[in-house]
């Protein structure tokens, strides 16, 4: 302990470096697999550069990183905001901090979308549905069709169905509602996923990049569901398991729980 004291370290010292150490690592976790990690080594490698400089005693290339350094700050929050903002969500998908935001019964709405989804998977209609959580989606509902419809499974058959007009982009889905058919959503340019993946599946990975909303995809090829969250895609998965998932999204329980909150008349 006295050596600790000698050179002033501390436990606020070393909860700090925990923390650091921590949003580090989460930092490194976002940006795998994408292009940041080439432009945070580019950045690496301008500070290498800066540290000779300044120790050959170069004027003139001092000055210039003198210049950089002084926009560095904005440089990275620009850069990196992809990356920045899917760290906030994660602090904001964090079960201390959605204890205090309520969520409605959703039961309805994950009924109806699994009997769509079902007969959408069995017919090979594709279908890309975004379900809005905490992350609001308004910029991407102004990009489709306002629709403002109650959420059931013959309207989400019939904007699929290939001959609607509306058929084409996605649907976005907040608070029982379809707020919106025809949405473009982003698309991801992760370089952890397969080059065999359409667009629908690589918006759908794309969206839950940049918000926490959870996406769930027909293929129109193979009928295959797959969903999105957090950025990963899972695929393959039967209507049982869209169920599964769909609860845990949208109520954050179980599909054990949210049946045991059902009233005995229900």
């Amino acid at each position: 302990m006295k050596v600790f004291e000698i050179i002033g370290f501390g436990i606020g010292d070393a909860i700090e470096i925990v923390v650091v150490a921590y949003i580090l690592y989460q930092l490194y976790r976002l940006m795998r697999g994408t292009i940041a990690v080439q432009i945070a080594l580019g950045l690496g490698a301008l500070f290498l550069i800066q540290f000779v400089v300044e120790l050959a005693d170069m004027t003139v290339l001092t000055t210039v990183f003198s210049y950089f350094n002084q926009v560095f700050v904005l440089a990275v929050i620009i850069i990196f905001q992809p990356e920045i903002r899917r760290l906030l969500l994660l602090l904001g998908k964090n079960p201390i901090v959605r204890r205090f935001v309520s969520t409605t019964d959703q039961r309805q709405v994950i009924d109806e979308t699994v009997g769509a989804v079902e007969e959408m998977s069995q017919q090979q209609i594709g279908a890309l549905m975004a379900f809005q959580r905490s992350t609001g989606l308004r910029s991407y509902v102004e990009t489709g069709e306002l629709l403002e419809a109650e959420v059931s499974r013959d309207l989400l058959l019939t904007i699929f169905y290939g001959q609607n007009p509306l058929h084409d982009g996605a649907v976005i889905i907040n608070n029982h509602r379809v707020e919106a058919a025809r949405c473009i959503l982003p698309v991801s340019t992760s370089m952890k996923l397969s080059p065999q993946l359409g667009l629908r599946h690589r918006a759908a990975v794309g969206l839950t990049e940049q918000t926490d909303a959870f996406v769930v995809v027909v293929s129109e090829e193979t009928g295959d569901i797959s969903v999105s969250r957090d950025g990963a895609l899972i695929s393959n998965i039967t209507p049982e398991e869209l169920r599964t998932y769909l609860t845990s999204a949208l109520t954050g329980q179980s599909t054990s729980q949210a049946s045991a909150t059902v009233p005995a008349s229900a």
